[in-house]
């Protein structure tokens, strides 16, 4: 296990989270929120010796929390590095004159240089495998165009008719300098070919870059790319090359401009002459859930129109594609879906419908920078049954691999994490558990004094809340009686009800969108699982029902929370 993995899986204090204050909160609100916890845990407001101890521990943790965030500065380093970036060396050097955005920028500066370092230590491999396959006799067989067939029952001929092998390995040389090294080699029905390239990219500024390249393969070629960006909007890219053969030199030019025309919506010009003549402009607009581009080319030998979009299924966690393209060539209707299996892995299916080529079925997977792509060509005509096939056979493996693969391994998978934060942070939960629950011992006067004044005046009562493994709680949310005879601890869920109601100023209860194991007497009872908070409260007598997930904001008293209004 490496120093970054173990990073990234421990716990780290969230000081907006411990006060109760939103991420853009200001000076005055973190203030107040420093002086409400500074009532609650300041040690010369406890006399018991052992309560005196744990409330200085305490207030120490509010007090850096208000040091931090109180500070631009330091405040700067902590939304974007956290904790870890207040303790990087090099903080001390940092000149205190400086704005908190620059001190942003010095940090990601650092950062870069420092994953640029990293990239030099690894290749950075890139690569892909493409293996076609005609299976075109299973719904268009040829026996009966032939009389010298034996007579008898044979499989049907399935075959590789072609494969495509890709790899590409980069060499970061210094900051502005990368040299990268890429191969491809195919097999087309029987006829093969391959092609080495070599190229050097110089980064001239954060707005441009040049590139030079060289290959072998069909033929030597030199080529010449530059990028250049004209502020936020626009860009424009210019590649030539010189391809040598039987027939001479080929020379080849093509230029882009791009530009931004709205939040989510970029248009394209391109043009091209000599290897390929065309011109085409492209429009794209695209969102976290979905994304549509249009197209149009004029050119040699080719000239087409098509029309693509995708979207983000929630229902179904997956991104849904299809489209169309009509032109000189014919017409081609494509239709799948797309299925993320882990964080660095994708499967996709995609059937497609194509006049004069047929059905054919592309499977693609990706797994980090590789993928694997498998286009089965099923009919070379628009044969119902080939459509029906292409269609359904897809989603009922996917249904059995899911069931019998997928779902096995992400289970054991989630496991394992579990089982690695859960170590990592065996230390770190104990002394949160500890932590919350000498929180609570101090609360005690203070939740008795507000809970006395809310009832005088019929306000906001927390009557009960639980914080914890959501399967549990939603089962308790259905079974009340249950929920009340619940013993914390017992089933990874923890009774948070004397901190929320400690939190109540003025018959209202404002919680943000941040964990709420960080909220001061709560702690996590179950790492790796997902959380929720379950909060009982009478507001004017009248008995209300919150539940929010772990990260979501509450507020109440609400209207919507009344159970049985009348």
């Amino acid at each position: 296990m490496d120093s970054e993995s173990e990073d990234s899986s421990l716990i780290e204090e969230d000081y907006y989270a411990f006060l109760n204050v939103p991420r853009d909160a200001s000076n005055e609100d973190i203030t107040n929120a420093y002086r409400r916890l500074s009532r609650l845990y300041h040690p010369d407001k406890h006399f018991d010796p052992e309560l005196k101890k744990e409330a200085e521990l305490i207030f120490n943790k509010t007090k850096k929390a208000y040091e931090v965030l109180s500070d631009p500065h330091q405040r700067a380093i902590y939304d974007s590095l956290g904790v870890r970036g207040l303790q990087t060396e090099g903080w001390e050097i940092v000149q205190r004159t400086r704005t908190p955005q620059e001190i942003r920028e010095e940090y990601e500066r650092l950062a870069r240089e420092r994953e640029q370092r990293r990239l030099e230590q690894r290749t950075n491999p890139k690569g892909s495998v493409t293996l076609s396959i005609n299976a075109t006799d299973l719904f268009s067989s040829y026996e009966d165009e032939y009389e010298d067939i034996e007579e008898g029952w044979s499989l049907p001929a399935v075959e590789v008719s072609g494969m495509v092998f890709s790899q590409s390995v980069e060499a970061p040389l210094t900051l502005r300098d990368t040299a990268r090294l890429a191969g491809q080699l195919s097999a087309q029905n029987g006829v093969g070919a391959g092609s080495v390239t070599a190229s050097l990219r110089h980064l001239l500024s954060e707005k441009g870059w040049v590139e030079a390249e060289a290959s072998v393969g069909g033929g030597p070629a030199l080529g010449l790319k530059g990028f250049r960006s004209f502020g936020r909007r626009t860009f424009a890219s210019l590649s030539a090359a010189l391809q040598f053969g039987a027939l001479g030199v080929r020379p080849g030019l093509t230029a882009s401009v791009a530009t931004q025309l709205g939040r989510h919506t970029v248009g394209d010009l391109t043009w091209r002459a000599g290897l390929q003549s065309s011109m085409s402009t492209a429009l794209v607009r695209s969102t976290p859930s979905s994304h549509v581009a249009l197209t149009l080319q004029l050119g040699v030998p080719h000239s087409f129109v098509s029309l693509g979009a995708s979207r983000r299924v929630e229902a179904l966690d997956a991104r849904l594609r299809s489209s169309v393209k009509v032109g000189t060539f014919g017409a081609l209707l494509e239709y799948g879906a797309e299925k993320k299996l882990s964080q660095h892995s994708t499967v996709a299916a995609s059937v497609i419908l194509g006049v004069p080529t047929g059905v054919t079925l592309k499977i693609k997977l990706t797994r980090a920078s590789q993928s694997y792509v498998f286009p089965v060509h099923l009919s070379e005509e628009l044969l119902p049954s080939a459509v029906f096939y292409a269609t359904v056979t897809p989603v009922v493996a996917w249904a059995v691999l899911k069931r019998l693969v997928v779902d096995p391994v992400l289970r054991e998978q989630r496991r394992r994490d579990k089982e690695k934060q859960q170590e990592l942070n065996k230390t770190r939960l104990q002394e949160q558990r500890r932590e919350a629950r000498a929180a609570v011992d101090l609360m005690r006067a203070t939740y008795a004094r507000v809970r006395a004044d809310e009832e005088a005046r019929r306000g906001l009562v927390v009557s009960a809340a639980w914080h914890g493994r959501m399967a549990v709680l939603l089962g308790l949310k259905e079974q009340a009686a249950g929920r009340r005879a619940l013993q914390p601890g017992e089933t990874e869920v923890v009774d948070v009800t004397v901190p929320l109601q400690c939190l109540v100023k003025d018959s209202r209860l404002e919680l943000h969108d941040a964990p709420k194991s960080q909220l001061p007497g709560f702690y996590d009872p179950c790492m790796g699982e997902e959380k929720m908070l379950l909060v009982e409260y009478l507001f004017h007598g009248h008995l209300h029902e919150a539940c929010v997930s772990d990260t979501e904001p509450l507020r109440i008293p609400k209207q919507a929370h009344r159970v049985n209004p009348s």
